[in-house]
């Protein structure tokens, strides 16, 4: 029996399964592709594959519904992979581990990838429809958008007829999303020298924290363990002599990071005060993280005598200075939007190689300017410590459309549905929507999606009865865009 087979409606939860048995992600999406490509030409469909392995599937008006105006419904294949330390998990192989508890679904210590599965979902179910009222359909589904939205910057929208577009990417029920901020992924390299030392050998891990997505959940002011690493081990110069071996924390720029571990050389006489000041250290972070990340832990594990390649002491002091020293979290609060965030940043990856310090930062901004020079900021200070800076997956924002014919159907469906008004809203998360609305002249889109909680995280959850509800409204909307 599938897990998922009492779920309601059980076209789209069929399909929700399907994509979750195969590995998709960000950067291993052929498969998932090819997937898509061969549902196509099982029902028939036209389709186009292009050389990313993004993928559009064609299905023509239904009778009465022939000079309607095509709608573009487009969504994501690839899904951000993270997993507890505890669990066994190989993304590039294994399905996902479903379960169904209190009415969410879950992959029991995974991230579930219902962003953007189930707008894979949503789309193949209504391709596979046979008694859906619909205009022409063009359901492109892009590929390595959790990476920088680079599917939807290298797609070529000559194929597509559509200059409607309803993204399925949001998770909150109840809002339609109008217009959402630009970012880039800045990445540092600075240098590092190293030394041959000896010593008493000791891994530091912090874990416990909540993480979260870097836009949607950045207001959360939850903690990021690369930046309380950065701050324990400046800390700890205070209280013992010690080197640097290893540093390591975060998979993904764009999610807050849960857990970074490093590995210390020390003398024997300075053990007793290193784990004192780590359980001072996380005594302290409990409380200034009251209400967002209270299980934060240091951990401080004795690993024996070692000679190892230590950081130069120049290059540790570069290592600990920057890390003290990069942006995170709200830069600034929008001047306009009354509780939106306007720019943001999350160093989301670091790791100490033989040679080299690298980190990732997501910086996000409604604002070009602004997001730019939050980026200046961090090459700035990279380049002040000898290293270089590269940008990558930079996207515009997605700006706030006055005039919207699609909004305002939508609205008017939700209010027949539901007797009330939806949140008609502007978010800090990026969306591909800002590409699609800089390619193609004329274009009217919009956001929507099921609750999700927890997303970019082990904790990840799909609310099923507002996955029906969701699906319902998107069916009750394509029905009445008729004209």
């Amino acid at each position: 029996m599938r897990v998922l087979e009492n779920c309601e409606p059980k076209k789209v939860f069929y399909y929700f399964e399907e994509i979750c048995k195969i590995p998709h992600g960000s950067g291993n999406t052929k498969e998932i592709s090819d997937y898509l490509v061969k549902f196509a030409e099982a029902h028939d469909l036209e389709y186009v594959q292009d050389g990313m392995n993004n993928v559009v599937i064609y299905k023509p008006a239904t009778p009465g519904y022939e000079n309607a105006p095509t709608v573009i419904l487009q969504g994501h294949m690839d899904m951000v992979c993270e997993k507890r330390p505890d669990v066994i998990h190989d993304f590039t192989k294994d399905g996902l581990n479903l379960s169904v508890e209190n009415g969410c679904i879950t992959a029991n210590g995974t991230t579930l990838g219902g962003d953007d599965g189930i707008a894979v979902a949503y789309g193949l179910a209504l391709l596979d429809s046979k008694d859906i009222a619909h205009p022409a359909l063009e359901v492109l589904i892009t590929v390595d958008e959790e990476i920088g939205l680079l599917g939807a910057e290298g797609f070529d929208c000559s194929v597509l007829k559509g200059r409607r577009l309803i993204n399925l990417d949001s998770e909150e029920e109840g809002s339609i999303w109008i217009s959402c901020a630009g970012g880039l992924c800045g990445n540092s390299y600075i240098p590092v020298r190293r030394v041959e030392a000896e010593g008493k050998k000791l891994k530091v891990k912090i874990n416990g924290l909540m993480g979260g997505h870097s836009g949607a959940e950045i207001d959360k002011k939850r903690s990021n363990a690369n930046i309380l690493m950065g701050r324990f081990l400046y800390g700890l110069k205070k209280h013992a002599d010690y080197e640097i071996i290893s540093l390591a924390g975060g998979q993904k720029d764009n999610a807050i990071t849960r857990e970074a571990n490093a590995e210390i050389l020390t003398t024997a006489e300075d053990i007793p005060g290193i784990k004192a000041y780590a359980a001072s250290c996380q005594s302290g972070l409990r409380d200034e993280y009251t209400g967002s990340d209270e299980g934060i832990t240091i951990e401080i594990t004795e690993e024996g005598t070692a000679s190892v390649h230590v950081l130069h002491p120049v290059s540790r002091e570069k290592v600990l200075f920057y890390l003290m020293q990069i942006p995170f979290g709200i830069r600034k609060m929008s001047g306009t939007i009354e509780g939106l965030v306007e720019t943001s940043s999350n160093i989301g990856i670091v790791e100490l190689r033989e040679e080299e310090f690298f980190a990732s930062s997501s910086v996000r901004s409604s604002v070009e300017a602004a997001r730019d020079a939050l980026s200046d900021k961090i090459e700035y200070l990279t380049e002040f410590l000898g290293g270089e800076y590269e940008i990558q997956g930079a996207y515009p924002a997605w700006e706030y459309r006055k005039d919207s014919p699609l909004r305002d159907k939508m609205v008017e469906v939700y209010q027949q549905m539901y007797g009330k008004e939806p949140n008609v809203v502007a978010i800090h998360a990026g969306l591909e929507c800002g590409l699609f609305y800089k390619k193609i002249e004329g274009l009217d889109c919009v956001s929507l999606g099921p609750n999700m909680k927890d997303i970019h995280t082990s904790e990840e959850t799909l609310d099923i009865e507002s996955t029906k509800r969701v699906w319902e409204y998107l069916v009750k909307t394509l029905e009445a865009l008729k004209n």
